[in-house]
């Protein structure tokens, strides 16, 4: 995740930008002004030190973009022909991706499609504007989940895993005791991802109320062959539960086919796969547990180890794997790690264990169930 230096003021609402002027400030260096409508602005602008500023798709009167220019501000326009914002300032939420009744007419869907045949320089510049302000709104949230006393969790494993089934029923019962004292994160898609972003969602003071979620979703075991239907049932659980909690998804249309769980309530997703992986990592700082998956997940598990296996003791976080037989037999990812960790400060801090319980006694550091 990239660190911002100095102080950066983003401004994305007329409203707040009239306040801020009308306050008296004589430069706006540092300010980020994401996607406003200037036209009207430009005198009131002008008339300041726009040196060290920067304009992100906004709107200007004819000329008044290039007068802001030689005032020394940066202005980068808006890119036609991209259905997301490439500059915007904060994470997504369900509601903006699953923003149509019909899936394939979803900004989710859209994104996609854009992704899999823009292939123009304008194309690969708007990718990657858009990942990097989605990196700065990740950062700027997470900053705000540890100091509110909140340290993010990560629970990974594979897409594949059922509603309605035993495994999928535990990684929501984890993701539901993890919840109560951490903030939960997950590679955001279906599986054992919204499985635990559903448990986390989920309030721990209604009784019976992730039970009848976990019925509600059943009744779609699959976001294949309709995502639509999987989608809305999650939106029924959404809708009809009150005071949910907050949990992080982090999925990218790398694997398109895969969609967003909606019970994540905020969503920072990337065209990239790469670095989407580090900073799904790398925002855990309270440790990952890892249930049964398959090769996403082991890549995950190596990911972190390596992290770990070069971190100081200061800087090592618990790594849990859950399944014994998964991991030591199906996939013998085990004793691979347990011998990488022999002699590290990581060593300590890598248990493989067989139920979700286990694993809370390790990570959730006596969080209630």
């Amino acid at each position: 995740m990239k660190h911002s230096h100095g102080r950066v003021l983003d401004v994305t609402s007329l409203a707040d930008l009239d306040r801020r002027l009308s306050s008296g400030t004589r430069s706006l260096a540092g300010w980020r002004v994401v996607g406003l409508d200037l036209t009207h602005r430009g005198p009131d602008l002008l008339e300041r030190s726009l040196a060290q500023s920067l304009f992100l798709g906004c709107t200007f009167a004819e000329g008044d973009d290039d007068a802001v220019r030689r005032a020394g501000g940066i202005v980068l326009q808006r890119i036609p022909g991209t259905p997301v914002d490439p500059y915007r300032a904060a994470l997504y939420t369900p509601a903006e991706l699953y923003d149509t009744p019909r899936y394939e007419d979803t900004l989710d869907a859209r994104a996609y499609a854009w992704s899999q045949r823009g292939t123009s320089p304008d194309d690969t510049l708007a990718m990657a504007l858009h990942d990097h302000h989605v990196d700065t709104a990740l950062e700027t949230w997470v900053s705000g989940r540890r100091v509110a006393g909140r340290p993010v969790v990560g629970v990974m494993g594979g897409h594949a895993l059922e509603r309605g089934s035993a495994p999928y029923a535990e990684a929501a019962r984890l993701g539901h005791a993890l919840g109560t004292r951490l903030t939960v994160a997950t590679g955001g898609g279906p599986g054992a991802m919204e499985a635990a972003n559903l448990g986390a969602f989920v309030p721990a003071d209604v009784a019976g109320a992730l039970d009848d979620a976990l019925d509600t979703v059943a009744r779609v075991p699959s976001f294949r062959p309709d995502i639509g239907a999987w989608a809305r049932a999650a939106f029924e659980v959404v809708e009809a539960t009150r005071g949910g909690r907050v949990s992080l998804g982090i999925p990218t249309w790398h694997y398109g086919h895969e969609p967003p769980n909606p019970f994540a309530t905020s969503i920072a997703k990337y065209f990239r796969n790469a670095p989407r992986e580090a900073i799904l990592l790398e925002v855990c700082d309270a440790g990952i547990v890892f249930l049964p998956g398959a090769g996403g997940t082991v890549q995950e598990v190596f990911q972190d180890a390596c992290e770990n296996y070069y971190a100081d003791e200061s800087a090592v976080a618990p790594m849990v794997l859950v399944g014994r037989r998964h991991w030591t037999e199906v996939l013998p990812v085990w004793p691979l790690l347990r011998a990488l960790a022999a002699g590290r400060a990581m060593e300590p801090h890598v248990h493989l264990v067989d139920t979700v319980e286990e694993a809370l006694d390790v990570v959730g550091g006596g969080a209630a169930r």
